[in-house]
């Protein structure tokens, strides 16, 4: 064996670059194809800082492995509570149920509820460009992944037949991405992460267009912080959404839910 692929050399190393867990990201990258000098590149690109998830080009997430592009946010095991909202919110709606991955990024949570809903038609969309592109790589048929602004970005022809907008949109307030890991404040595109002096600002402009979308009894989701998800469920029932907050204290994932009632009304 090389030093270069001795797994207790490369996980001292990890460590020393500040890699908590180092033993698990050694063993992951060993596991990658290439010869030593490829692994060699991808460990001074983790000890740099870089996430591993973008070193590797791919992320677990749901039970899937997900293609993950360098600048593109990197998808969070908390945001596996989308998934499962949705898996109930799609319990008694029909196979092939409209879902919207809105601020999608790598297209994670549309490619996991495709996975459990193979008949369901998934869209995505997201407003920079690197994570259309990604996004387009995890997600069939890739024309389904919209590049623009929110909802915008949708063909017309959508509106009004949504059964689920699914938003992991960004709630970070601007002044503390500077306290974010290094990972994500210098790595992930700012677009991702910033939601504006209280963080949900993007969260206001959902709340703001997403009704019409909707078909009678849809729903929307937004990932939120424990914190913010009073405000943010505010931000729905003001549009005359029923609205329920989630908390899944293992994953440390918080959604809020709002649907459009049966009726039209809340």
């Amino acid at each position: 064996m090389s030093d270069a692929r001795d797994p207790v050399a490369l996980a001292a190393r990890l460590r020393a670059a500040g890699c908590v867990f180092a033993e698990d990201e050694a063993a992951l990258l060993l596991a990658e194809d290439g010869d030593d000098a490829a692994l060699d590149a991808m460990v001074a690109r983790r000890c740099a800082g870089e996430p591993l998830e973008t070193v590797l080009g791919w992320a677990r997430f749901a039970g899937l492995r997900v293609h993950v592009e360098p600048g593109v946010f990197v998808p969070r095991t908390r945001t596996e509570l989308l998934v499962d909202l949705v898996d109930e919110l799609l319990a008694d709606g029909p196979d092939d149920a409209l879902v919207v991955d809105l601020c999608c990024g790598t297209g994670a949570v549309g490619a996991a509820v495709a996975a459990r809903h193979p008949a369901a038609q998934v869209h995505a969309a997201d407003v920079d460009p690197a994570a259309v592109a990604c996004a387009r790589h995890n997600l069939r048929p890739p024309d389904r992944v919209h590049a623009g602004d929110l909802l915008s970005a949708l063909p017309a022809s959508l509106r009004g037949r949504v059964d689920v907008v699914v938003a992991n949109a960004p709630y970070v307030p601007t002044a503390a991405i500077a306290t974010m890991p290094p990972e994500a404040r210098d790595h992930e595109a700012r677009v991702a992460l910033d939601g504006g002096e209280d963080g949900l600002a993007v969260h206001r402009r959902i709340a703001e267009q997403v009704r019409p979308w909707l078909k009678v009894g849809g729903a929307v989701l937004v990932e939120t912080s424990e914190r913010q998800a009073p405000t943010t469920a505010t931000l729905l029932a003001a549009q005359g959404l029923a609205v329920r907050v989630h908390r899944d204290d293992e994953r440390d994932g918080t959604a809020v839910v709002g649907r459009l009632a049966e009726d039209g009304l809340s």
